[in-house]
């Protein structure tokens, strides 16, 4: 009885054990990325739920090279970043425009490069430099509605009408809201403006060409230096080997590709 008492102990202790150790195994073999999926091509959903878009491929390929699996928590853009510094992701994977505001809070990998454009109704002609009294429609926390605040600042400045922001959790609700004329124009991240244009051909169309260029990068927690440096050497093997060029040319979005890949734009 001791002896088969003894047995079924170290049986368990054993069992316990293992279970343990895949538990730990199963985070460490993991890259949690928080995403906001509104914001195609670069990430956004298909008929099935399922995060597609070429920022999703590219996270699945840093994940492969670092020798872990990617998972896609979906969130609103706005939540990513408190996210990411509060431990809930491994890092944010957003589109994420690298500013110095942000990098107050939080360190960037930089991979991409856009900049803001704008799109309105066929035939509206709206001038973004002088869109004082009219509505505009942007996805709120992004440097689009930064844009449009210090626009309509200088607008009221100069004894103008403010421009009122109609401001969305989801950048495709913004986009609707010019296509259907709730708003004059639409203000978002170029690759994410030219591809809605093109989505809604027969309603809207791009206005002039992208300004303030910046960096896109991928949110790590400050001072997570083990992170951001696996994250950078896992893009300079992408790059190396053309898996980078290949996602973004699968995706029609080369125009904005980097030819190296910085932290903090450095």
């Amino acid at each position: 009885m001791k002896l088969t008492r003894t047995l079924a102990t170290v049986t368990v202790v054993a069992l316990l054990a293992l279970t343990g150790c895949s538990k730990s195994t199963d985070a460490a073999s993991s890259l949690t990325f928080g995403i906001d999926t509104t914001y195609a091509p670069d990430e956004f959903t298909d008929a099935k739920g399922n995060p597609i878009g070429w920022d999703v491929d590219l996270g699945k390929a840093i994940a492969k090279q670092m020798g872990r699996t990617a998972v896609f928590k979906i969130a609103t853009f706005d939540s990513i970043i408190p996210g990411v510094t509060g431990g809930k992701y491994d890092a944010g994977l957003s589109s994420f425009s690298d500013t110095p505001e942000r990098e107050k809070q939080i360190d960037f990998v930089n991979y991409y490069s856009a900049g803001i454009q704008w799109a309105d109704a066929i035939g509206t002609n709206v001038n973004p430099d002088n869109a004082c009294g009219l509505k505009i429609a942007v996805q709120t926390g992004t440097t689009s509605a930064d844009d449009l605040t210090a626009k309509s600042k200088n607008c009221t400045d100069n004894g103008k009408a403010p421009i009122t922001q109609l401001k969305f959790d989801s950048q495709d609700m913004a986009t609707q809201a010019a296509v259907t004329g709730r708003a004059a124009a639409v203000s978002a991240d170029s690759p994410i403006i030219q591809y809605a244009v093109h989505q809604n051909a027969d309603k809207i169309e791009l206005i002039g060409t992208p300004y303030d260029v910046v960096l896109y990068g991928i949110a790590v927690k400050k001072g997570n230096s083990a992170m951001v440096n696996s994250i950078k050497d896992a893009l300079i093997a992408l790059q190396a080997d053309g898996t980078y060029a290949k996602i973004l040319d699968d995706w029609g979005v080369t125009a904005g590709a980097v030819s190296s890949i910085t932290i903090n734009g450095k």
